[in-house]
């Protein structure tokens, strides 16, 4: 008996050992396509400059220096930020909802963020300044939506399907709204909505990165505190409350940390797409339910497979900053469709 006790443990500390060794390899993987993201775009740079540009040495051209840490380097970390925000977003939010389809776009956070940014746009920000004012309404619209969702689940009664159907049903409330906008809006407004929608990284500064990354900073840890909690209700909320878990304590708490991220990283780049739904599918074929491990690989994904889509943006239409939102959802449909498949053969 004693033996097998051994024998289990050691198996286990094998796997997350293994677990340990992907979450590495990844990390090493996001910081490669990091400084390819930063070597590509209208002017290719060689790869050894750019690292060179990055740790500043002596010597270097002053307009090179100014191409990689003024205009490249916020648009790569931002694309990491964001993917790390909309990963670990979409992981939280499936585990506590139960729900494979449950991400912030596909619950309509997005959506909710682009009706924020569409009125103030059209409103002309009410005299203050762009930069500040639409992120800002896209943020509030954001917690509005996570606020109604939050609101559905605590009614007596309701049980998680209801708010996955609250959320669908906010995707399209939003995004009739967002259709309402663009049809008042004059054509140089509709524009600059329209553009904003795509999702785009091009608008990066340092003062967004610094914003989005102490969200992330501040949720996701937060986040894997309640790692335990959040993998016992995968068995259920009637096993998790029996294992000692305040379901409704967790929910509260899971829903505002998303909230936060969810909503900060889309009101500085726009509505990206499938990023919050693919990447947990994509980590849990790497390293299972665990949650100590899913929400942080979730994040890494996200981030992997924002910074690839930046790198697409740059290369599909040479010379063109093509919106990152649309190379995700044109990644990410047939994407999503081969893990589909992939599932149902492995479980027939």
């Amino acid at each position: 008996m004693t033996q097998d006790v051994d024998n289990a443990i050691a198996l286990h500390r094998r796997v997350e050992r293994r677990r340990l060794a992907i979450l590495c390899s990844l990390l090493l993987l996001v910081a490669v396509f990091l400084v390819l993201d930063v070597a590509t775009g209208p002017a290719l740079l060689p790869v050894g400059d750019v690292l060179a540009a990055l740790l500043r040495r002596d010597g270097e051209d002053p307009t090179l220096l100014a191409i990689v840490w003024e205009l490249r380097l916020p648009m790569g970390l931002m694309a990491l930020a964001v993917g790390v925000a909309l990963g670990t977003s979409g992981a939280s939010m499936q585990t506590l909802l139960d729900n494979p389809l449950a991400s912030p776009y596909t619950l309509g956070l997005a959506a909710a963020a682009g009706v924020g940014a569409s009125l103030c746009i059209q409103n002309g920000g009410w005299g203050l300044n762009p930069a500040f004012i639409v992120p800002a309404c896209a943020f509030v619209m954001a917690c509005f939506a996570s606020a109604i969702i939050y609101g559905v689940g605590t009614i007596r009664g309701m049980g998680t399907d209801t708010m996955v159907l609250a959320g669908i049903a906010l995707l399209f409330l939003f995004h009739s709204l967002q259709s309402l906008l663009q049809f008042r809006a004059s054509p140089e407004v509709g524009q600059q909505i329209v553009f904003w929608l795509f999702g785009s990284l091009a608008k990066a500064t340092w003062t967004s990165v610094t914003i989005t990354t102490l969200a992330c900073l501040g949720a996701v840890p937060l986040l894997l505190r309640q790692s335990w909690k959040l993998t016992a209700l995968r068995l259920g909320e009637q096993r998790a409350r029996a294992l000692g878990v305040n379901v409704s304590r967790l929910r509260f708490v899971t829903i505002a940390l998303i909230s936060l991220m969810t909503a900060t990283a889309i009101s500085f780049v726009g509505t990206i797409g499938f990023i919050g739904l693919v990447a947990p599918h994509l980590s849990r074929l790497l390293v299972g339910e665990d949650q100590r491990f899913l929400l942080p690989m979730s994040g890494l994904v996200g981030a992997l497979l924002l910074s690839a889509a930046s790198v697409l943006s740059k290369i599909i239409m040479p010379g063109v900053l093509v919106p990152v939102g649309i190379v995700t959802a044109l990644v990410g449909v047939p994407f999503f469709f081969h893990l589909i498949l992939s599932r149902r053969r492995l479980d027939a």
